[in-house]
């Protein structure tokens, strides 16, 4: 799964970043636009991979995992010119979903240099710039499909994609985002290759400071209204990567913060994304794996490797509440909850799955 975190300049996305990763980033007020963008792999920490693996004590404990992408921030008005760099735009293709950072802190010198906090303006001003990076390229195509309709090539398969892309572009000099569109299966399976920035799932991080943190109800209403939110202190949670997790805990619990900025983060992904996790166990290794909610048995074979589901048989199943019930495995089989199921099983959040596979 990839998380890119775009935003208008000194929205703190940088500081987001170092709260999620523990990383130490410039973060400096005056210190430039960085030229490329800043990655890191973080783990999803579910707590019931630690469950599993104090139960069957492995080798290796493997945790899912979310790449976060810091990219620069957006300046406003560019439009046409390109919000980022060529190697910058192919990675935010690339992602899964954005999580748009905007300001809500209060620092003198952020606000003389681009004025006071204003959330749902700043939420606007990246979704306009998001929509006409979007309606270059469909501008672009359109013109393509016309070349080549002047050079005789009228087939019906460029007539259905100019339909679509036309379709689109009609919708985003609107101002509306592609993600906003009646698009059916087939019209989705066209522009795929296209990769619009504004289809893309969009998660709002409400950057909010330490004496503001908790106390903007009426704001995230607004924002989810349209977009999930979630809600951080930036700096407060960057500040607490640098100490132990019991002095972290007691600084959290006073300002009202229940979970690590990398939790909340997480769930909000999954949520957005429609993602679940299911776990394989055993004394080599406990490992959680990343797929959709709608994804059967062998496409969940088929995210540990293809070969188990080039050649699925069965998956033996049971779910982590199963076994931390009965206190085993062995628990598990002695009470008949040990299933088979076939490829076409919907897979369900916290299964633990064994494929058996021929090949």
């Amino acid at each position: 799964m990839r998380i890119g975190l775009i935003g208008l300049e000194k929205s703190g996305k940088t500081t987001i970043y170092n709260a999620l990763t523990k990383r130490e980033m410039n973060t400096d007020l005056f210190g430039g636009q960085q030229d490329e963008p800043n990655i890191a792999v973080i783990d999803v920490l579910d707590p019931r991979i630690e469950v599993l693996s104090m139960m069957y004590e492995p080798k290796k404990t493997v945790y899912a995992t979310i790449e976060v992408i810091d990219f620069a921030g957006v300046t406003s008005g560019s439009g046409k010119t390109g919000l980022f760099t060529p190697v910058a735009m192919n990675m935010i293709k690339q992602s899964d979903a954005l999580a748009l950072v905007v300001r809500n802190f209060r620092d003198e010198a952020v606000t003389g240099a681009f004025g006071p906090p204003s959330p749902l303006d700043d939420i606007g001003t990246v979704m306009t710039e998001l929509v006409l990076s979007d309606l270059v390229i469909a501008e672009r195509r359109l013109e393509r499909i016309e070349s080549e309709y002047k050079k005789g090539k009228k087939t019906p398969e460029l007539q259905s994609e100019e339909k679509t892309v036309r379709k689109v572009y009609e919708a985003l000099i609107t101002g509306s985002s592609v993600r906003n569109i009646s698009l059916t299966a087939e019209e989705l399976k066209r522009l795929s290759g296209f990769q619009f920035l504004s289809i893309k799932p969009i998660l709002v991080i409400l950057n909010s400071d330490e004496d503001n943190y908790g106390k903007n109800s009426s704001l995230l209403a607004s924002i989810h209204e349209t977009y999930e939110a979630v809600e951080f202190a930036g700096k407060f949670e960057m500040e607490l990567g640098h100490l132990d997790a019991g002095e972290a805990g007691a600084f959290m619990e006073d300002i009202g913060i229940t979970e690590s900025a990398r939790a909340r983060l997480t769930t909000a992904a999954f949520d957005i994304l429609g993602c679940i996790s299911f776990f394989t166990v055993g004394k080599d290794e406990v490992r959680a794996w990343t797929i959709h909610k709608s994804d059967n048995a062998a496409a969940a074979a088929g995210a540990i490797h293809s070969d188990l589901a080039r050649g699925f048989i069965r998956a033996e199943c049971f779910t982590f509440d199963d076994i931390t019930s009965c206190g085993s495995e062995k628990g598990v089989k002695e009470k008949g909850l040990l299933r088979l199921e076939g490829k076409n099983y919907l897979v369900q959040d916290g299964d633990i799955l064994s494929i058996r596979y021929s090949v």
